[in-house]
C-alpha cells in the first residue's frame, strides 16, 4: 500500500504556538530536542542577563538574552514549518492556497 504520509503542521499554528509558549512550536513540528536546546538558552541568557544587569535597567533589559533567544526560537520554528509545508506540497503536487 502507498498510503500519503501526514501532512505537517500549519506553519501559522506553529508561529502562534511558538509565541504562546516557548518551545511549542518545535513540538509541533516533530523536533522537542531543539524545543528543549531554545528553552535552555533563553533561560541560561535570561538569567544571565538578569544578574549582570545594572540596577537601573528596566525589566526588558535585565532579560535581554532570554528575550533575544525566545525571538529567534519563533522564527526557527516558522521557518521549519514553512519549509516542511512547501516541501509536502510539492512532493505530493498540491496547488499552493
Amino acid at each position: 500500500m502507498n498510503q500519503t504520509p501526514k501532512a505537517p503542521a500549519n506553519p501559522y499554528a506553529v508561529l502562534a504556538a511558538a509565541i504562546v509558549l516557548p518551545g511549542t512550536g518545535h513540538v509541533l513540528n516533530r523536533q522537542p530536542f531543539r524545543g528543549l536546546i531554545f528553552l535552555f538558552f533563553m533561560l541560561l541568557l535570561g538569567g544571565f542577563t538578569l544578574k549582570t544587569a545594572a540596577p537601573d535597567v528596566s525589566l526588558v533589559g535585565k532579560f535581554a538574552g532570554g528575550i533575544f533567544v525566545y525571538a529567534l526560537s519563533i522564527l526557527d520554528a516558522y521557518k521549519t514549518a514553512r519549509v516542511r509545508a512547501e516541501v509536502w506540497r510539492h512532493r505530493h503536487g498540491q496547488a499552493q492556497a
